[in-house]
C-alpha cells in the first residue's frame, strides 16, 4: 500500500484501539526503559504507550495523517514523530535498546533487509520484537492482508532470528471478535558479544 492510501484510511477513522497489543504489552512491560523505535507506527499507539513507561521513543511511518492522530494524543510530546518510509529510514548503529515492528507487511526481501538493518541498530543486549499476521491466516485464521507474499511465518523470519539470541520464534493465536487470528512472533536480543550467542 502507498502512503496516500493509508492517509485516506486514517482520515476516515481511527484504525486501531488506543491500547497496545496484548502480547506486545506482556513482553515489554517490566523491561528497563531506554531508546526505542516503533517502525510503521501508524497512529502511534505503541509509541505512546512506551513513552508512558519512560522510554525515549521515535515513531516512524509514511502516513502523515496517521502520525498526526498520534501527535494529538495525551503524552505525544514525549515521542519523536518521523514521517518516513521505513524501508529507507535508518538509525545509528548500536543506538537503540528496542526495535518494535508490529504488523508491518512487505514483500519478503524488503522485510528481511529491514529487519537485518534493525538488528544492527540495537545495542548489545537490545531487543527486537516483530509481530505480524501469519501466512496460515489465509486458510486457518481471520483478518490481515490476503496476499501470501507479504505475510510472516516462522520460516520467513528464521534468517533474521539467526542474528539474535531468540527467546521466542513461533506462531501465536490471537482471539478477535471475528474469530482466531494467527500471528508470527519473533522476540530476541542482540548478543552482548559473539561468544554470548546461544547462551
Amino acid at each position: 500500500m502507498r502512503a496516500e492510501e493509508w492517509d485516506e484510511r486514517y482520515a476516515e477513522r481511527q484504525q486501531w484501539s488506543a491500547e497496545p497489543n496484548v502480547l506486545i504489552a506482556e513482553l515489554l512491560t517490566g523491561l528497563p526503559p531506554g531508546d526505542a523505535v516503533d517502525l510503521a507506527a501508524g497512529e502511534g499507539r505503541h509509541a505512546l504507550w512506551l513513552a508512558g513507561l519512560g522510554w525515549r521513543v521515535t515513531a516512524v511511518d509514511f502516513s502523515e495523517v496517521g502520525l498526526s492522530r498520534g501527535r494529538g494524543e495525551p503524552g505525544a510530546d514525549r515521542v519523536t514523530w518521523v514521517t518516513a518510509d521505513v524501508t529507507t529510514w535508518t538509525a545509528e548503529p548500536e543506538s537503540l535498546d528496542l526495535v518494535l515492528v508490529a504488523y508491518l507487511h512487505l514483500p519478503e526481501p524488503e522485510t528481511a533487509d529491514l529487519l537485518r538493518r534493525a538488528v544492527s541498530w540495537l545495542r548489545p543486549g537490545g531487543r527486537l520484537l516483530v509481530l505480524g499476521h501469519d501466512v496460515e491466516n489465509l486458510t486457518a485464521g481471520v483478518g490481515g492482508p490476503q496476499e501470501a507474499a507479504i505475510l510472516h511465518s516462522v520460516g520467513r523470519l528464521s534468517p533474521v532470528a539467526a542474528l539474535l539470541d531468540v527467546d521466542r520464534l513461533e506462531q501465536v493465536r490471537r482471539t478477535t471478535p471475528a474469530g482466531t487470528a494467527l500471528d508470527t512472533l519473533l522476540w530476541g536480543r542482540r548478543a552482548r558479544s559473539p561468544s554470548d550467542r546461544g547462551r
